[in-house]
């Protein structure tokens, strides 16, 4: 059949058609799942284990910060941003190791030390070790939160490495989609167990059971290693690569070909004298250690000065990496100004564990969200579980860039919903909308990404895609903290909270990325016409 003739037939379709298609394609997710090599189950099996340990712990960590270790909740909010942005650059850094290593080592090191870091952070809520910011408590905690962000930047790249060597090039999408679509599986469990754990053990470990929440969850993480252990092995991995190597014969040399040119691409780049800009990066890592110094009264100096020379030394070691690099992304301003714009809507994703933990327990406050309040919080993953392939199929002939359009736009309007102040039905449609639009334009944007990339650039510029997700996380979590301790504070606390303000704000920091993808329509798509 002729792609003309395909592409009437598709067109043809009705909405019904479309998502019996889509849900079909769900069901052959599962199907192509049971039926893959043996150790390929060895990396989605924990994967579902992680995604409920992760995102468990990321709901939970704000309420044990403030209420268990008795940190402001803007101190509370930095917590998160060195979690969430550490395990980013964990991942930067640690990324190429798992290659070193090999798949199986490299899962098991991880495990064995993220089972550490969780077992601190229980071990912090479990012996009498005082509380505040610079209490052994905190410094405990702190200690088993580094070890958790130190595994992770081990474990997620040596995860799509094992995806990458248990599938062949036509079944790699079917792999990639597959863990991510169990790590929202498991998140979304980690709203059921939470809190029936807490519940359970609140008199134990008072004043809230979060403790015997973490206990489990370490539990949670050497059951996943043993998993790991017992279904890699090298007998399972041997017999995964013959099948792989027999699936992939035919496509050698393409892969020998491209292959070769990232050899090129990476020994230009190692011929670059570095030693300037590995001193001024070093000078950012002063700098910014001793902002927040400064900011936790821990060093007297001069605020201002120090985040003066900060950002100096961030746009100085920004222009000496680029002006030896004349081919890199960051040079392409339609690349930059198309990442750095989705930031705004992007806060939406970060404020799922930086505030909705929050929202849910203290707004609610004596009702069944707040009792439940991680089950709630964790709606969006089950949400993007079904709705991604049904929004998928619906969609797949539209313009990238207008479903980038649409898609924040569907995602930051619903926020407004909650402008009116703590309503369990308007809660409910938010996550709903605010699901429908991440599910229309979330995975549109690697697409974009390679679309705009330059011939031979595709890698390059799907992972500089992810610095303003780093950037986002890291500057999300400075101020949540503040606007929450301003908008929802503690019940017990006596002040009046304003959380519709809050979101008000919120609804129009995410408008930014529609508005100005819609500004800038005419100059990108120009862009994209000019590359084709």
């Amino acid at each position: 059949m002729s792609d003309s003739v395909q592409n009437d037939a598709s067109e043809k379709k009705g909405f019904k058609d479309v998502i019996i298609d889509s849900f079909n394609e769900l069901g052959s997710t599962f199907r192509a799942f049971f039926k893959a090599p043996r150790a390929l189950w060895g990396i989605n099996i924990p994967y579902v284990l992680e995604g409920l340990v992760y995102f468990g712990i990321l709901t939970i960590l704000g309420k044990y910060a403030s209420e268990n270790v008795q940190l402001s909740d803007l101190h509370a909010g930095w917590v998160y941003s060195f979690v969430t942005g550490g395990i980013t650059f964990a991942m930067l850094i640690l990324g190429g190791l798992s290659d070193k290593l090999g798949i199986r080592r490299s899962l098991a090191i991880a495990f064995g030390v993220m089972f550490l870091g969780r077992s601190l952070v229980a071990i912090s809520g479990t012996f009498p070790l005082g509380s505040g910011l610079m209490s052994p408590m905190f410094f405990t905690m702190s200690a088993g939160l580094l070890l958790m962000v130190t595994g992770y930047g081990l474990y997620q790249p040596a995860s799509y490495a094992g995806i990458k060597r248990y599938t062949n090039p036509q079944t790699a999408a079917m792999g990639y989609a597959v863990i991510y679509g169990l790590m929202n599986f498991g998140a979304f469990f980690s709203g059921f167990i939470s809190p029936i754990t807490r519940h359970h053990f609140e008199s134990v470990f008072p004043p809230n059971g979060l403790t015997a929440v973490f206990w489990l969850y370490a539990a949670l993480t050497a059951l996943a290693l043993i998993t790991t252990l017992v279904i890699i092995t090298k007998k399972t991995d041997k017999a995964a690569i013959e099948q792989v190597a027999k699936e992939t014969l035919e496509l050698e040399r393409e892969e020998s070909e491209d292959s070769s040119e990232d050899i090129k691409e990476k020994s230009d780049d190692e011929n670059i004298n570095n030693q300037l800009l590995y001193g001024l990066s070093f000078g950012l890592f002063v700098f910014t250690v001793l902002s927040v110094l400064i900011k936790t009264g821990s060093v007297l100096f001069s605020f201002p000065l120090s985040i003066t020379l900060l950002i100096l030394f961030a746009l100085a070691a920004g222009w000496e990496f680029l002006r030896h690099r004349p081919d890199h992304p960051f040079r392409d301003l339609r690349f930059v100004f198309f990442i750095f714009m989705l930031i705004p809507v992007q806060t939406l994703f970060a404020h799922n564990w930086l505030t909705l933990p929050y929202y849910l327990d203290r707004a609610f406050h004596g009702s069944v969200v707040s009792e439940y309040f991680e089950l709630f919080s964790n709606l969006n993953p089950i949400l993007i579980f079904v709705l991604a392939p049904v929004v998928a199929g619906l969609t797949a002939r539209a313009n990238v860039y207008k479903m980038m359009i649409y898609g924040t736009f569907v995602m930051a309007l619903p926020t407004f919903l909650l402008s009116t102040g703590p309503n369990m039905y308007l809660f409910l449609s938010y996550v709903l909308i605010m699901s429908i639009g991440e599910a229309m334009w979330q995975p549109r944007f690697l697409q974009w990404i390679a679309e705009i990339a330059p011939e031979g650039k595709t890698g390059a510029y799907m992972g500089i895609g992810q610095l303003p997700w780093f950037l986002t996380k890291v500057v999300t979590g400075l101020y949540s903290g503040y606007f929450i301790s301003v908008y929802i504070p503690r019940p017990e606390s006596g002040l009046v909270g304003d959380s519709g303000t809050m979101w008000f704000i919120y609804g129009i920091i995410a408008m930014i990325s529609p508005i100005g993808l819609i500004i800038a329509k005419r100059w990108m798509q120009k862009g994209m016409k000019k590359k084709a």
